[in-house]
């Protein structure tokens, strides 16, 4: 029945949780947006603004436009104008010919005062004391106010009416006696003699005397007699309604309704401000098929999602197809494969998590630059994504395991990152020098305690100097084995540059918050090493695939990798030499998907997993991938093409075991 406050520049009232919120404490903040619509012209979207959300300069906000677009703080608009007139506000935002309305409508929302936030305090003095009250309060207030007004109101208008049937009682008699009244008033000496004579012979008070001694001749026609009886009458109904609705409750209640549907339909007007669900309140994951994405980013932010299927699987050492186009002074950087129903974690060089659904990145070709991720989530200036983590949900079954460069692992539940805020939250704080490599999910354990935030530090101090003493024992002792069946326990696997790794249970990693620094998970035995890759090892029968920056790769049995404490310097993982170049990264191997690895130039090939032979632990490989005077930068798996003639032959090369 009260939809919300109605403001009189217009605009959209953006989401109903905070009227709720407003009307249900007495403190809220209504989110405002202005009114726009889309014009088609062609080749290219023009944004047109209607109507201001309230208190917003129109000038300013232009300016305001101008300086993100020239700061390229926002992209893909080529014109601002301001086309207003006596009729209302009109301002033109021209959009370039491949720029999406709908993204960067969204990017003017979240950086310009076309969104604002207004302030509800409904703060009022009742009995001379400040209070913040609801609106049912307001409400009860309001009508007692009001019950208040009309009884003093109906007991004015009683004592007048009172009053003046009094006076007309009082005419009534002296017309009824009107012969005795004139020769009484003839034989007196003067008007105060008049009166007492009046007052005493007819048993009339003073106001009646001195109405009859001021009535004129004209009174006493036949039909002054009428009128007079009929006023009387009508005054004396009237005293009886007016009676009736101060003794009766029901009848107050009544007149107070009917005067307000009085002032409702006297003085309305249409409501100028249109109310409209929240976006994040409306589901259209129903709409949007659930299909299978490549999603790409390149070294300076932009990001993009092709469907995977346009990659079709080529053999073993092929030399690919270009992904994507990039800038000249631009490179591929990291790219995974998800469903477009799945939410996207991005965690950033500063240690901050955002999200974003899979559908909400810009769909391109294969060749398509892709758009700046800076318009999809909100970074901050210089912030750069290290880890991109998607997920189906936030089961608090699993953990988010964060691995950095120089060996430190934490794990935190996901459940503590389901509720999503669009300016993101601290996931891991980060040495000085320090930078994430990437961040995982993994089972959880209910038995590992969750580490208290505020005494983050002094466990964190005490671990520390338990693992400075372990550098002191002797190698073998400190990193022995534990047993050689770890159970059903999930296992960390770190990888690092010059082709070492380390595995240990995921319950050598306590649970902490999501401010937490972590703990040592590998140390170094080659000055200059860092952590390159990190993979969750289910069980010992699954496979891991390495690869170097040259191409060479090879698919080793996890059971291969000895089980030792976190914080030892580990064993081989792949032998590396000059022509194998240091180790890129692991993944994890499943025969029912195909591996992707991508190069610097921006070439991305796909191979199918079983074509990949097994090696030992202590082995460089078979070539995987052609690069052709490329470096590796990346790989990850990717669903399993269809199955139809392969695009390119695999070159005619040696591709035997490189022992």
């Amino acid at each position: 029945f009260i939809k919300g406050p109605d403001f009189p520049t217009g605009g959209i009232i953006f989401g109903k949780k905070g009227i709720i919120e407003a009307y249900r404490t007495g403190r809220g903040r209504v989110k405002l947006r202005a009114k726009t619509h889309i014009e088609k012209k062609p080749n290219k979207d023009v944004i047109v603004i209607d109507e201001l959300p309230y208190q917003t300069n129109k000038a300013r906000l232009i300016e305001q436009i101008a300086e993100l677009v020239k700061d390229k703080q926002i992209e893909g608009i080529s014109e601002v104008r301001d086309e207003s007139d006596k009729d209302g506000i009109r301002v033109v935002i021209e959009l370039k010919r491949d720029a999406m309305s709908d993204i960067v409508l969204n990017n003017l929302f979240k950086s310009t005062t076309m969104e604002s936030t207004f302030g509800v305090i409904m703060l009022a003095i009742n009995n001379k004391e400040p209070k913040v009250f609801n609106l049912i309060e307001l409400l009860k207030l309001f009508l007692n106010h009001r019950k208040t007004v009309i009884i003093r109101r109906t007991i004015f208008e009683l004592e007048k009416a009172r009053a003046r049937a009094h006076i007309l009682e009082g005419l009534k008699i002296a017309l009824d006696n009107i012969d005795e009244v004139i020769e009484l008033i003839r034989n007196s000496a003067d008007t105060a003699v008049a009166r007492e004579g009046l007052m005493s012979k007819f048993n009339l008070s003073e106001l009646q005397a001195n109405a009859i001694l001021d009535m004129r001749l004209s009174k006493l026609t036949g039909l002054e007699r009428e009128k007079l009886e009929a006023e009387l009458a009508e005054l004396m109904a009237e005293i009886a309604r007016l009676d009736e609705i101060l003794k009766s409750e029901t009848l107050l209640e009544n007149l107070i309704k009917e005067e307000l549907l009085e002032i409702k339909n006297k003085f309305k007007v249409p409501r100028v401000t249109e109310i409209v669900d929240d976006y994040d309140d409306i589901d259209i994951e129903d709409l949007i098929p659930n299909e299978n994405m490549v999603v790409t980013i390149t070294h300076r932010g932009y990001i993009k999602r092709v469907p995977s299927k346009q990659y079709e699987k080529q053999k073993r050492g092929g030399k690919g197809k270009v992904a994507v186009t990039t800038y000249d002074d631009d490179f591929i950087e990291s790219f995974f494969t998800s469903n477009t129903h799945d939410t996207l974690m991005f965690v950033t060089d500063r240690g901050q998590l955002y999200w974003l659904k899979v559908y909400k990145i810009p769909e391109g070709s294969r060749t398509a630059k892709g758009k700046a991720v800076v318009n999809l989530i909100q970074l901050q200036p210089d912030e750069k994504i290290k880890a991109i983590i998607p997920t189906t949900d936030f089961d608090e079954s699993k953990s988010l395991a964060f691995f950095t460069k120089n060996g430190i692992v934490k794990r935190t539940n996901l459940s503590e990152f389901k509720n999503i805020r669009s300016v993101g939250v601290r996931a891991i704080s980060l040495d000085e020098n320090d930078e994430l490599v990437t961040a995982l999910i993994a089972q959880t354990y209910d038995d590992m305690p969750v580490t208290d935030p505020e005494n983050e530090l002094s466990v964190e101090t005490e671990v520390l100097e338990v693992e400075e003493l372990q550098n002191e024992i002797d190698e073998d002792s400190a990193n022995a084995e534990e047993d050689a069946n770890s159970g059903d326990e999930t296992m960390l696997f770190v990888v690092t540059k010059k082709g070492m790794c380390l595995k240990f249970k995921i319950s050598k990693v306590r649970q902490m918050g999501r401010t937490a620094r972590g703990v040592t998970g590998i140390k170094f035995k080659e000055p200059g090493d860092e952590v390159v890759g990190a993979a969750v090892i289910e069980s010992n029968d699954q496979e891991i695939l390495s690869i170097s920056q040259k191409g060479i790769g090879k698919r080793t049995t996890a059971d291969e990798y000895r089980l030792t404490n976190r914080g030892g310097k580990g064993v081989i993982c792949m032998k590396l030499t000059s022509r194998t170049g240091d180790l890129v990264g692991v993944v994890m191997v499943d025969e029912e998907q195909d591996l992707m690895a991508l190069t610097s130039s921006g070439k991305m090939i796909r191979v199918d997993m079983q074509s990949i032979r097994k090696a030992g632990r202590n082995t460089s490989g078979v070539i995987v991938v052609n690069v052709d005077g490329d470096d590796v930068v990346s790989i990850a798996r990717c669903p399993k093409a269809d199955d139809g003639e392969d695009e390119e032959e695999a070159p005619s090369e040696d591709m035997g075991l490189l022992e």
